[in-house]
């Protein structure tokens, strides 16, 4: 990355241009040089430059160094980010010292040694690029954080159990108590847990979420341990598991049902030890996680069953939540759906559209198999199709599999019916996905991806 730099030389000798152009060129792909500074500002407008050379001097018997000063404070008011090094005379070494002071990365002897410029230039580009990734990440941060805040705020509901489980969130957010939260699928599992997250001690710190049941049996460790370089054949470089990522902050487990117990044996190790050995590797790396997991699945029957392992149940259960189905929670529905609707509204600039009453009417007497989750997407898809001022109960396009046998339904396209069969395996399998999966027939992966590209 380093070789692509754009490289600016800015001096009033032609020789030492020409100089630098041709020793940098053997090494950058992009290097420009200046011999007017009066040029600068114009030129910085135009073009964006990695890494400046700048001279202290430019008047004919002039050797303040002040010249090198004045356009080094106007370029950084231009472009922050810049590096500059500076070119300096041996009687200018304490102006140069100064000048880092004020802003510039490094300063060059005249005449320099290629080699040392050489490493002067290569160190100050890896800093500014190693930065520059700083500030992407955190700008990515910011705006995963932002988006999260900005979606619908977080909303529990107005029903007493969901009251009750909201004075439980505040009261765990503040300890660093291990917490598993039960639900369905779309009831809003990993928005409790972000929250928890947001609430806590750890708030500063990414949460650090892992869908268990996606990851390959054979990739867990790697996944989720990390491992060092020529560990196993693909590993041509280390790699960071996510409880290292986590550590200082909180690792979600969701979809912790689907673990199987040769696995649930190395997670149970880790939560008890609270150290990591990477694969490949044999150092021992302390970490500091404070663990939520999620499942849609019965757990203390799963554990009689001898299918999940009684110590970890009880190792990640210090509390329990458990979230009622949408359809146990109908006072809630309206509410969200208004909710859902402003969001969207602003987000494809549709600020004019209300909810037909025969649409509100619709959306309290549906079922909602696949709960919060399907209620999004149902709005949002009615908002994308609204042509009026209202949505009416053909935008929404709710099918209730309750009373299938006495409705006649319109044409529908192969997908609609597809995305109706679904929601009707989820609902008899009470959002089991393995069960669902079994139901229809496909691979659970397929029924995830199904599911994700029909918003269920």
């Amino acid at each position: 990355m380093e070789s692509k730099a754009n490289i600016l030389i800015v001096d009033d000798k032609v020789s030492v241009l020409n100089s630098l152009e041709f020793f940098l060129s053997q090494h950058y792909e992009h290097i420009d040089t200046l011999k007017n500074p009066n040029q600068l500002e114009s030129l910085l407008k135009r073009k964006n430059f990695d890494l400046l050379l700048l001279d202290m001097n430019f008047s004919a018997g002039v050797s303040t160094g002040n010249e090198g000063l004045y356009w080094m404070r106007k370029i950084k008011k231009i472009d922050p980010d810049i590096v500059i090094i500076l070119i300096t005379a041996y009687g200018d070494v304490e102006l140069a010292v100064n000048a880092i002071k004020e802003g510039a990365t490094d300063f060059v002897l005249k005449p320099w040694d290629n080699k040392k410029l050489l490493a002067t230039i290569q160190t100050a580009l890896k800093l500014k690029f190693s930065q520059d990734r700083l500030n992407h990440l955190e700008q990515q941060h910011h705006l995963i954080t932002k988006e999260w805040n900005d979606t619908i705020g977080f909303y529990v509901g107005n029903t007493p159990k969901m009251k009750e489980l909201e004075h439980t969130i505040q009261k765990v957010a503040k300890t660093d108590a291990s917490v598993l939260i039960l639900g369905e699928n779309g009831t809003g599992k990993e928005v409790i847990a972000r929250e928890i997250h947001k609430q806590s001690r750890r708030s500063k710190e990414v949460l650090i979420r892992v869908d268990v049941g996606s990851i390959p049996e054979t990739l867990f460790e790697s996944e989720m341990f990390g491992h060092v370089k020529g560990a196993f054949t693909d590993a041509k470089e280390s790699r960071t598991g996510r409880f290292e990522l986590a550590s200082g902050s909180t690792l979600f487990l969701d979809e912790i049902g689907n673990l199987s117990l040769n696995l649930q044996s190395k997670l149970l190790t880790v939560l008890e030890n609270r150290k990591i050995i990477k694969v490949g590797g044999n150092k021992e790396i302390p970490i500091d996680i404070r663990l939520i997991s999620a499942t849609n699945k019965n757990l203390p029957d799963m554990v009689s069953k001898k299918l999940f392992r009684e110590d970890l149940f009880f190792r990640m259960n210090t509390i329990s939540l458990e979230i009622p189905p949408l359809r146990e929670r109908s006072e809630d529905i309206i509410h969200l759906a208004e909710l859902f609707l402003k969001r969207f509204k602003a987000r494809y600039n549709k600020t004019g559209i209300q909810l037909h009453q025969h649409a509100t009417n619709q959306l309290k007497s549906y079922h909602w198999p696949g709960n919060i989750r399907e209620l999004k997407h149902t709005i949002e898809k009615a908002v994308i199709l609204a042509e009026k001022s209202e949505i009416t109960p053909s935008e929404l396009g709710l099918y209730d599999m309750d009373h299938s046998a006495e409705q006649v339904f319109p044409a529908i396209s192969l997908e609609d019916g597809e995305k109706i069969l679904i929601r009707q395996a989820l609902k008899k399998t009470h959002g089991n996905i393995t069960e669902a999966a079994r139901e229809l027939k496909i691979g659970r992966q397929t029924l995830y991806r199904k599911m994700e590209r029909y918003g269920l």
